[in-house]
């Protein structure tokens, strides 16, 4: 990824994290890597667990946010949720993917989000 992605990737989860927070989600981790990978954020809502990927795209991008998530991706991220689960002794709660779509116009961001954006099975 070359520095105005990884910028650009930066600015849209630092936008997503203060928009979920400001909905009322609880960032508990940024950045979660292990060797399986990396979730972008780490959030409890309503007593969930909830892992969540940030998408960020310039308005008119060939592929949109939602989009570039792929099965590969999913299933990465379920692997990596699975094990913080286990890690922090939480495989009893509930658990949910969501997808965080952060797209700029301009500088304007439109930020969008899709809660149960896909089942931990379906990687």
């Amino acid at each position: 990824m070359s520095d105005p992605d990884k910028e650009l990737g930066k600015q849209g989860e630092a936008l997503a994290a203060a928009y979920l927070e400001r909905i009322g989600y609880r960032i508990v981790a940024r950045n979660y890597r292990l060797r399986l990978g990396e979730l972008d954020l780490i959030a409890e809502e309503n007593g969930s667990v909830v892992f969540i990927e940030v998408k960020t795209r310039r308005d008119g991008a060939a592929v949109g946010p939602f989009e570039a998530v792929t099965r590969a991706k999913r299933r990465q991220m379920a692997k990596v949720a699975m094990e913080y689960l286990v890690r922090h002794g939480q495989s009893e709660r509930a658990a949910r993917f969501d997808v965080v779509a952060v797209t700029l116009v301009g500088n304007e961001p439109r930020i969008e989000l899709m809660q149960n954006a896909f089942a931990l099975d379906e990687g």
